[in-house]
């Protein structure tokens, strides 16, 4: 069975600019995939050429495995945050939606349900916080039942309990087998909701990875005097091996020399007041994989 978004050479150009460069792009079935990288570096048009929005210069799309306007069958989508009239109840936005859409008026009532909506259907839009807006453009998005759904920054604005309204949601819908693709600014909320993320830089994909293999990389030292801690463990371990993280210390060694490097600063007289498995996190991989640029957004 093919996959729900694969990329083949992707490129936009416009004029001497290129956004998009030849980009190989694999979503699989059910996962959360995070698309991140800096601003400017290609995110929203690859998802607005996903979608058929743009026309790519060159390369390929195929979703579930065909190409052109027919695989939007089975996407939902929320691009650029929604868009609705605000004199009509949210219930009313999705029933015009849904005669677009060619979906059943009762899938209105399910969709408002997946995303907690139900007791302030009746109310209108203009009266919505911006939490519920964005629950409703996720309601709008599901109104075909799809197998892909596509976000672009989906908590975008939202504050925590909002956020974790929304990240909730979306793992729920993955959960029930759906696959998700969404961009985000936040690296850390991609790192709670996301399978596996994707970075762009300048267009082109620097690196994947599965967020359960971010795990720990070397040890993180706290020692006094730090100083000579460092020039300590610089020559037990050698030169570029060993980096000051803070009030912390960061060596480039396996976690099982721990007790080892322990023994000697201890014999040495040195105050080690913490020695542990060095984690990793999302946002630390995404600046040195992007040169330390801008966040995503």
């Amino acid at each position: 069975m093919s996959e729900p978004v694969e990329t083949t050479a992707l490129t936009k150009r416009y004029g001497d600019l290129v956004a998009v460069d030849e980009l190989d792009l694999t979503v699989r079935q059910g996962e959360v995939y995070g698309f991140l990288g800096p601003n400017g570096a290609g995110k929203t048009t690859t998802l607005r050429m996903l979608l058929g929005l743009i026309r790519p210069s060159s390369g390929s799309v195929r979703l579930y495995g065909v190409r052109g306007t027919a695989a939007l069958a089975g996407v939902g989508a929320l691009i650029e945050g929604p868009a609705f009239y605000p004199y009509l109840s949210g219930r009313d936005n999705l029933r015009v939606l849904a005669r677009h859409a060619g979906a059943g008026t009762a899938r209105v009532a399910e969709v408002l349900d997946v995303v907690d909506l139900t007791e302030r259907g009746r109310d209108r839009y203009s009266t919505y916080s911006l939490g519920m807006k964005q629950r409703l453009g996720l309601a709008a998005a599901l109104l075909k039942d799809p197998g892909l759904l596509i976000l672009d920054e989906p908590t975008n604005g939202l504050d925590p309990a909002g956020m974790a309204d929304i990240r909730a949601t979306v793992r729920r819908l993955a959960d029930e087998g759906r696959t998700v693709l969404l961009s985000s600014h936040l690296l850390g909320e991609v790192q709670q909701i996301c399978d596996r993320v994707g970075m762009i830089s300048r267009g082109s994909l620097v690196a994947e990875l599965a967020v359960a293999d971010l795990g720990t990389r070397g040890l993180r030292v706290v020692a006094d005097p730090l100083t000579e801690a460092r020039t300590l463990l610089t020559s037990l371990v050698g030169h570029g091996r060993v980096e000051v993280d803070g009030d912390a210390l960061r060596v480039d060694v396996p976690a099982d020399r721990a007790a080892a490097l322990n023994a000697e600063l201890v014999h040495s007289g040195l105050a080690v007041r913490e020695l542990r498995p060095a984690e990793v996190d999302l946002e630390q991989r995404f600046l040195e994989l992007t040169g330390g640029g801008s966040r995503a957004r």
